[in-house]
């Protein structure tokens, strides 16, 4: 095991130095230069996105809601902690710009999930992706055959056993048991409970989890403010460690401010996933009368994911001065809470890690079975992909933090690289639609995009003819610079 953990980790140190955080740079600041900033200027546009109020089906904020109480997850409250344990300080600035530059990134994939989604079977919903993207407008079918690959071993495998991996860290520290049994004990039980979901469509497990995710959410939030306003005057010392640690004015050893560089961006990406092909796959499924708006809202989420919550966290494990050079997940921020408010926070935070986890692994099941459903219709390869799901939820359990991380890296980073080649090219069809929304709104409309309004858009666009639009009158609504 050792020796596959020490591999693993300088494959990941390389391929991301040399190969992904370049590559993640170059694209995200092209696509800020390209838009004119569109993840900075049109913030106040993506508040009034939220106002929307469709006939039918979710609103923006809805939507909003939602996805943000899916995204406080391991990467908020472990990921952040990994970031800090391994890059000091530094690395939450890193996970700052990740998220400003990302932004731009998040808004062209989103745009692009939504103009070449496709009709799901039920009426009125849709299905998409960049697998469909590299089908649809770039003619690549194999390409997207290996994105849906490398998605289903992200999602559907290793990220399960990062919450598997998770959730017993947080467990164990919270029952302060050692025992040898402990692990694979609690992987099983983890995986019967994903067996119920996966193998037999227990809709009430899942219909139980939509509902205590937003409470789990809203608990962790509030939590963590209080820790943060119990330790307001330690806040400017704080953040000026973030800055010092992030440019190396603190930091003795040369290679400090890389591996701040390097931690930040790894553990950003995994918490915002901006840019990296796993939101568009939700963000296609929406329902809007512009493509351009659902990039809007999915920039927003980013911001509020790691600009506001991971913030947080870092805030609270800070304050609590932790051990920073042993690396750790979960149980940094569990003692964190513990410290600032006593054991029943680290309880506390034992459940919330828990059930958002456990919806997570559910989430990424999902991921994987539609990017599944894009190669084949084999029953025999769903099953086989079923229980491989709930093997990985032992296999989390029983595995080292560093090991489940790294190989998350290797398989997070795969993936974003084969949607950073996709978009890139496609950013373009992107802009296109930018401008065509940014023009309805100077004329005072409520952007609606049909296809025929933009012609020659590249490759095949299934949806977005004038029967999907509603023939009412476009609404006016009050101009503002943009």
């Amino acid at each position: 095991m050792g020796t596959l953990e020490t591999w693993v980790v300088e494959f990941n140190d390389v391929f991301w130095t040399y190969l992904l955080i370049p590559l993640v740079a170059v694209a995200g600041v092209w696509f800020t230069l390209r838009s004119k900033g569109v993840q900075i200027r049109l913030i106040p546009e993506m508040f009034r996105v939220f106002r929307d109020k469709p006939q039918s089906g979710v609103s923006p904020f809805g939507a909003f809601t939602i996805s943000a109480a899916a995204r406080i997850g391991t990467g908020n409250i472990a990921g952040v902690a990994t970031a800090i344990t391994m890059g000091g300080p530094g690395a939450v600035f890193w996970m700052w710009v990740m998220a400003l530059v990302g932004g731009a990134s998040a808004f062209v994939e989103s745009v692009l999930a939504q103009l070449y989604k496709v009709r799901d079977t039920e009426p009125g919903t849709y299905r998409g992706g960049p697998a469909y993207y590299m089908q649809k407008a770039l003619g690549m079918r194999w390409l997207g055959v290996v994105f849906a690959v490398l998605i289903t071993l992200t999602f559907g495998f290793v990220l399960t056993a990062v919450q598997s991996n998770t959730i017993t860290v947080a467990t164990k520290g919270s029952f302060g048991s050692d025992a040898s049994w402990f692990n694979p004990v609690l992987g099983i039980v983890l995986a019967a409970l994903l067996a119920l979901a996966v193998f037999f469509g227990v809709k009430r497990l899942t219909a139980v989890t939509k509902v205590i995710i937003p409470v789990m959410a809203a608990l962790y939030l509030l939590t963590g403010l209080v820790i943060v306003l119990l330790n307001l005057g330690n806040v400017p010392g704080i953040l000026a460690d973030i800055i010092g640690g992030a440019f190396g004015f603190r930091e003795v050893a040369g290679g400090a401010v890389g591996t701040a560089i390097l931690q930040g961006v790894r553990r950003g990406m995994f918490s915002n996933e901006a840019g990296m092909g796993s939101a568009p796959n939700a963000a296609a499924a929406a329902e809007t009368t512009h493509p351009v708006k659902q990039g809007l809202v999915q920039t927003l989420g980013v911001y509020f994911d790691t600009l506001v919550i991971c913030t947080m966290t870092a805030l609270v494990i800070l304050s609590a001065n932790p051990t920073l050079g042993e690396r750790g997940g979960a149980d940094v921020t569990q003692a964190a809470f513990t410290g600032a408010l006593g054991d029943w926070a680290g309880h506390l935070l034992t459940l919330v890690v828990f059930m958002v986890a456990f919806s997570s692994m559910i989430g990424n099941y999902y991921y994987g079975e539609s990017n599944i459903q894009f190669i084949t219709r084999s029953k025999s390869v769903m099953s086989t992909y079923r229980a491989m799901v709930v093997a990985c939820a032992v296999l989390g359990a029983i595995g080292s933090v560093p090991l489940v991380w790294s190989l998350a890296d290797v398989t997070m980073g795969a993936m974003a690289l084969v949607n950073l080649i996709a978009i890139i090219p496609l950013s373009a069809v992107a802009f296109r639609l930018l401008d065509d929304y940014l023009a309805q709104r100077r004329q005072g409309l409520d952007p609606v995009f049909r296809k025929d309004k933009v012609p020659g858009l590249r490759g095949e666009v299934e949806c977005w003819g004038p029967s999907d639009q509603d023939a009412a009158p476009q609404e006016r609504m009050p101009v503002r610079s943009l």
